[in-house]
């Protein structure tokens, strides 16, 4: 498969396709395999940036003139559990999975 570059030549023809030349057909082709690898980790990083989010939320239940309670707490080091309880990209997946309105739909982000 060719891929090309779309390009606008000065004073002609715009968006001009190009065929890439070996070089940048490696280059995109490794950046792709790249982009590809790192899946995994950048759906871990956008997990932890929500997991944080929840956290945040009830920290202040965690001031000393405030009983927490135990539904929090075992819902708190549920959320903290998240990374060593759930290691591959499927279970990030269902982790991030959404429903038509972009809310989460895991059990594990809803507050008790």
């Amino acid at each position: 498969m060719v891929d090309y570059n779309q390009i606008t030549i000065v004073g002609g023809e715009s968006n001009k396709k190009v065929s890439l030349t070996s070089n940048e057909q490696t280059i995109k082709n490794t950046d792709e395999k790249n982009w590809t690898d790192e899946s995994a980790t950048r759906k871990l990083a956008e997990i932890k940036q929500i997991r944080l989010q929840r956290l945040i939320e009830t920290d202040y239940l965690a001031n000393s003139d405030v009983t927490m309670p135990d539904n929090i707490k075992t819902w708190r080091q549920s959320l903290r559990d998240i990374p060593s309880n759930h290691t591959d990209e499927d279970a990030y997946d269902l982790l991030l999975a959404r429903d038509s309105d972009g809310k989460l739909t895991h059990s594990i982000w809803s507050k008790p």
